[in-house]
C-alpha cells in the first residue's frame, strides 16, 4: 500500500491519509483494520536540518517523534520516540515528525546534532501504526526546503517538482507504473 498526505500533497497512485500525526494515524489504522496491507511505503515532501540537499530523494525506515520544547529542555516525553524497521546494517535517515515545522536555524542544528536528517509531518505516525500491526514499512521523501526562516517559502517553490522526483524515483524503482 502506498500513502501519501493528503491536501496538496497526493499522488494518483497513493492513498491519502491526512496531514499531521493525528490524522494520518486514525485514517491509517482505519485502513488496517479494514485491510491490513502486506507493505506499507508512505511517498511526500521533507524539510532538511542541512544534511540533505532540496530535491534529493531520501528512502528511510526510521522515523523519531522528537518536539521542539525538547531541544530547550522545556519538555520531555515518557514515549519510546524513536521507530524503525530498518533491519539491514546501514545508517539510516531519521526522519523526525511533529504537528509543527522547524522555521529555526538553530533548532535545525540541534536536530542534526541529536542525529536527525529530515522532517516530515506523517512519518512517525505512518511507522508507529505499522509497527503496532506488524506491518513492514518505509518511506521515500524528496527534500523541498531546509528547516530554517524560508521554510515555507521554499517549500512552497519546490513541492510542484519533488512531485515529480517522487514519482520519477518510483517509476525507475518498479514500484509503480509510468
Amino acid at each position: 500500500m502506498i500513502l501519501c498526505a493528503g491536501n496538496n500533497e497526493t499522488f494518483d497512485f497513493a492513498i491519502p491519509i491526512g496531514v499531521g500525526l493525528i490524522d494520518s494515524a486514525i485514517n491509517l489504522t482505519r485502513h488496517c483494520l479494514v485491510h491490513k496491507p502486506e507493505f506499507i511505503l508512505f511517498v511526500g515532501s521533507a524539510g532538511s536540518y542541512g544534511e540533505h540537499k532540496i530535491h534529493e530523494i531520501i528512502e528511510s525506515k526510521t522515523a523519531a517523534n522528537i518536539e521542539l520544547g525538547f531541544l530547550d529542555k522545556s519538555a520531555y516525553t515518557p514515549i519510546d520516540n524513536v521507530v524503525s524497521a530498518q533491519t539491514e546494517q546501514i545508517k539510516d535517515v531519521i526522519v523526525n515528525s511533529s504537528n509543527y515545522i522547524t522555521t529555526s536555524e538553530n533548532a535545525m542544528v540541534k536536530m542534526r546534532a541529536l542525529g536527525m536528517g529530515l522532517e516530515n509531518m506523517e512519518f512517525f505516525s505512518v511507522m508507529r501504526v505499522a509497527q503496532v500491526f506488524g506491518i513492514p514499512a518505509g518511506g521515500v521523501f524528496c527534500v523541498t526546503n531546509y528547516c530554517d526562516a524560508n521554510a515555507h517559502r521554499d517549500f512552497i517553490a519546490n513541492h510542484g517538482f519533488a512531485k515529480v522526483l517522487l514519482r520519477e524515483h518510483l517509476v525507475n524503482k518498479g514500484m509503480i507504473r509510468a
